[in-house]
């Protein structure tokens, strides 16, 4: 038995809405038609109608945090997975600073075979690039890859020896996998979680400069040239830092680089107060960041959008903002946030939003996934693109309930998941 949805508007060039309909026969694409008026046989199979509905190749996100192993208060793969299911994604990169951290190859085998188990999208791990995150030593990279990491990175933690990102280059490139660096230096945000701007001086707080996060980026796209390794920037925040990539993609570096819903839609200045769910690594910058990051986006210097899905525990982020984690949840409203936003208001086209979320991060981490067409992965995502509804944490899927987006309305929200051919969410 197979799947047929009916009547789906799907993205064509030019932006243009073609209506289709889409069989799915075990993990792959079988066929897709013309919707002409004349409907296909779908006896003996699954049906779901789209009609009015976009349908899009299955949501892609390069930059999760599952917290497991060993944050198990604050999700699970199981809990993970069923977040990002909700949210439209069916594929995820999750990020190695867990308890233990990925840095072995029973690690990495550990999150596959619970992904396989208890997960229902697919989970890709990375690898650490030092041992235990610590930065004093290379993992082992050619056994990582053996057991599956896709990449190399200590997320949650920049780097800081130029010698030791040197070497992981040089190793990252000679095993053909990137490098997906954390860029922050420690000696400029210690003791701080805001950043420079407004919010940090009405406030009278000690601040994150904008150069915490650009020296690192410019350090690392010449280490990148010297190496020819391909270097992947993970969540820009920063006026500078985008200056940093464009120049660098101009004279021909292997850099790509990624940015949040957040980083895209808040300022310092939005924050509201000392509330612990504003409180992220990077922080929220100023307007003149935000619009870098969006003129970075709409030229290509920033490939690709992530959520960042950084889960706590209600208990971890009550704690005030100086000793509540950083992070935020991000898998269940990342794409209405950005549809909303964007979209909606005729910033972007809908066909532009999509391939930042599906074909491109696919392209940037050479995956076969993220296009709808026949003898493909049947990854599918059903969207709603007219019901407005509120965010509400209450309901997310996610143990995390750490979002500044609460009470927000919102169109764009997914209404069904399919991963590898299964139905493995949907609203009714």
């Amino acid at each position: 038995m197979g799947i047929w949805i009916l009547n789906a508007q799907t993205v064509a060039a030019g932006n243009e809405l073609v209506k289709r309909h889409i069989f799915m026969e075990g993990r792959t694409i079988g066929s897709i038609v013309e919707a002409d008026g004349t409907l296909p046989d779908t006896a003996g199979h699954t049906v779901i109608d789209a009609a009015g509905k976009l349908v899009t190749p299955g949501l892609i996100d390069m930059h999760v945090h599952l917290r497991e192993p060993g944050f198990e208060h604050k999700e699970t793969i199981a809990s993970g997975t069923r977040s990002a299911a909700r949210g439209g994604f069916t594929t995820i990169a999750c990020m190695p600073n867990t308890r233990p951290v990925i840095d072995t190859v029973d690690t990495v085998k550990y999150v596959l075979d619970k992904a396989e188990t208890e997960g229902i999208v697919r989970v890709l791990p990375y690898g650490c690039i030092t041992k235990n995150e610590l930065g004093r030593e290379l993992a082992d990279f050619d056994a990582l890859k053996q057991a599956g990491a896709i990449g190399f990175t200590d997320d949650g933690v920049g780097v800081q020896s130029a010698q030791m990102m040197k070497d992981a280059m040089a190793k990252a490139a000679s095993v053909g996998l990137p490098i997906i660096a954390h860029c922050e230096d420690n000696t400029l945000v210690e003791g701080a979680w805001a950043s420079e701007g407004e919010f940090a001086r009405k406030h009278g707080l000690k601040a994150i400069p904008n150069e915490s996060e650009a020296i690192h980026v410019g350090r690392d796209v010449l280490l990148a040239e010297a190496t020819g390794v391909h270097y992947h920037v993970c969540h820009v925040s920063t006026e500078q830092s985008v200056r940093l990539i464009r120049h660098a993609k101009q004279f021909g570096i292997n850099v790509t680089a990624e940015v949040c819903p957040h980083h895209l839609l808040l300022s310092d200045e939005d924050i509201p107060g000392m509330d612990a769910n504003w409180k992220m690594n990077p922080p929220l910058r100023t307007p003149k960041d935000v619009q870098a990051c969006i003129e970075g986006l709409l030229d290509g210097t920033i490939d690709i959008l992530v959520t960042d899905h950084a889960p706590h525990s209600e208990e971890e982020k009550a704690k005030g903002v100086d000793l509540a984690p950083f992070g935020i949840v991000g898998f269940e409203t990342a794409f209405p946030l950005l549809y909303t936003k964007f979209v909606a208001t005729g910033q972007w086209t809908l066909q532009f939003l999509v391939n930042k979320m599906t074909s491109l991060p696919a392209q940037v981490f050479g995956l076969e996934l993220g296009t709808l067409e026949p003898g493909k992965e049947a990854d599918i995502t059903i969207i709603d693109l007219e019901t407005e509804k509120t965010v509400n944490p209450a309901e997310f899927a996610s143990k995390g309930r750490n979002t500044p987006f609460a009470g927000w309305s919102l169109k764009g929200w997914p209404t069904h998941t399919i991963a590898g051919g299964k139905l493995v969410w949907s609203e009714a």
